[in-house]
């Protein structure tokens, strides 16, 4: 991974596409060296053929190789090409939903699609032919919840901090503790359903004096 990581920034997950996308070219390769050795009668120039034709199967493994998305406890990196380069980042809080999808044959050799919608401009992002898809969308989704908790537990730190200064009185640790204690309560009920994500805005910002 090109991709320099930040302070305090961990690496969850590396994947990339299924092997089979390899499989179509490499076969064509195969199948071509085979007629021209069968059909041409001077094997010194069936050999340069064949080499010069793996050139096309041995840059697709090239690109293969370096087209990869890395999920860290901050956002997920999506990194292509070795000739020429392209990387996008989607932080955590940006992306808004994860799924992926599988055909039967997807299941049974393990790859699949994966579709993530952001806040962004871009929306939606489809990737395709991903190995161990699910593997990817379930690490992306805790990720999220582990990203979310330390947002909830910093606000909460730095409000008990405000509080312990305006009152020197209150013991800041006894405060953080809890407030946090609250913004657990609610996070857990937005997972569980019981409130929705505006709601769970409007009673953060309430309890965090917003």
């Amino acid at each position: 991974m090109r991709t320099e990581l930040k302070k305090e920034e961990k690496l969850l997950l590396i994947i990339r596409q299924h092997w089979i996308k390899l499989v179509l070219p490499v076969f064509a390769w195969l199948l071509a060296a085979t007629l021209l050795i069968w059909f041409v009668n001077n094997i010194n120039i069936s050999l340069i053929i064949s080499a010069v034709l793996l050139l096309y199967p041995l840059y697709l493994f090239i690109e293969w190789r370096h087209n990869l998305w890395a999920v860290t406890n901050l956002r997920v990196i999506d990194e292509s090409g070795f000739f020429t380069r392209y990387s996008k980042e989607s932080p955590l809080d940006k992306i808004n939903n994860v799924e992926y999808d599988q055909s039967l044959w997807g299941r049974i050799f393990g790859f699949g699609n994966v579709d993530i919608q952001t806040a962004a401009e871009m929306g939606e992002t489809v990737y395709n032919l991903i190995h161990k898809p699910k593997l990817l969308k379930d690490t992306i989704t805790h990720a999220q919840e582990e990203c979310k908790k330390t947002q909830i537990s910093n606000q909460a730190t730095q409000l008990a901090e405000a509080i312990a200064k305006s009152s020197p009185n209150i013991s800041a640790t006894a405060t953080q503790q809890m407030i946090a204690d609250e913004l657990h309560k609610l996070f857990d009920l937005l997972q569980k359903g019981g409130i929705t994500q505006q709601e769970y805005d409007v009673l953060k910002n309430k309890l965090l004096g917003n």
